[in-house]
Order: C-alpha cells, then structure tokens, then sequence
C-alpha cells in the first residue's frame, strides 16, 4: 500500500516519441516496460468530484489499484500537484462493483499504452494515447526542471492539465460528442493535435 504522497509531475507532447524515448535512454533511464491501462473515473452522487478538483480512479494494467486524488492547500502554477492516495487491490471487477453498491457512478473511462522509466528515482512516462503522446516527467521539481531541460522541451510549452481535461478540450472544441477517451472511440475520428496544443499550454 502507498501512503499519503504528493504527486508532482509535467507533460509534454511528443511530435516525435520515438526520438525522445532514444534520448532518455541516453540519459541512462532504465525501461521498466511498456503496459495497457485502462482507468475507470468515479463520481459522488451529488457529482461534485469534478467541481472540487478530486479523482478517484480505479486502474487496471498489470495490477489493479484504487487511487484518490485531491488539490494541494496552494496553487503551484509551474507544476501539476495533487496529493495522492493509492492501494493495490486483489481484483478489479469487485473493487468495481464495491464502489458502486457504495453509492459511486463510473462517470468516465480512458486508456493508453504507458512506457515507463527511471532515472534516479524520477519517472518518465511516454503515454500513447488516443489523443496522441506525451511525456509525462515525475518526481522532484528540481530534477523534472533538469530534465526536461536535457531533453530539449521548452518549458513554455508544458502541459498540467490531466488526460480527461485534455480529451474534454479536444472533445469541445472538435465537436465529437464523445464520452469516454477510448482507442474504439476515437477509431472513427480525426483529431488533429497541433490545432489544439496552444489551448493545453500553461497560460
């Protein structure tokens, strides 16, 4: 079980992931390898998750977990932070159904394929999306500076929005009517990224 945490992290996207997961590598990153998720979004009865900022999120790759998600005391505007609350759980489709004789509704669903790396104790995430990829970098602020730096990013052009925000602005502003952020959802559907990004940049 993890305990009570903070998670501090940034995204980037990736025009060219091939090319970044080559140069983490070079940085000497381990590839811890690459795994199917899908997560599955729960709200309250009254729907105010989502008003308040919170997430709980029920994940299933490998291993299944529940995890609770919720804004720090104050703002930090040039990293993503949340306190974070997870447990590994035994078996996903009763965790599922747990919640929800609980009184919680699966109000979203989203996947990606996630290739994680380490590097002296920070994460580097290349998460293939139906959207497109991105870089997520976790760990210190220090060390995620560092290494965005290293890899060429430029800072202006970081991402805190989470991958539901983002589907939800890509979801508007392309007029699809979808409710899940899918790969069969969005077999059907064009989404040109690049049109997108400047509304994803931090502001």
């Amino acid at each position: 079980m993890k305990t009570h945490a903070v998670e501090i992290e940034i995204k980037f996207h990736l025009p060219t992931p091939e090319t970044t997961r080559l140069d983490i590598l070079s940085l000497g990153a381990t590839s811890m390898g690459r795994l199917f998720e899908r997560n599955v979004c729960f709200e309250n009865k009254e729907r105010t998750f989502k008003v308040r900022d919170i997430l709980l999120r029920l994940r299933r790759d490998d291993k299944s977990r529940l995890t609770f998600k919720s804004p720090p005391d104050s703002r930090d505007d040039q990293f993503k932070v949340y306190n974070e609350l997870e447990v590994e759980v035994s078996d996903f489709d009763t965790c599922f159904a747990i919640l929800k004789r609980l009184g919680f509704l699966p109000e979203r669903t989203y996947e990606k394929w996630r290739e994680t790396f380490v590097l002296d104790q920070t994460k580097l995430l290349i998460d293939t999306t139906p959207l497109g990829t991105f870089l997520e970098i976790e760990g210190d602020r220090s060390k995620i500076s560092a290494l965005a730096t290293q890899l060429g990013f430029d800072w202006r052009h970081r991402i805190l929005l989470n991958y539901l925000e983002i589907f939800d602005i890509i979801n508007r502003q392309g007029h699809l009517g979808l409710t899940d952020m899918t790969f069969d959802s969005f077999r059907s559907v064009g989404v040109e990224l690049s049109n997108h990004l400047p509304d994803l940049f931090v502001s």
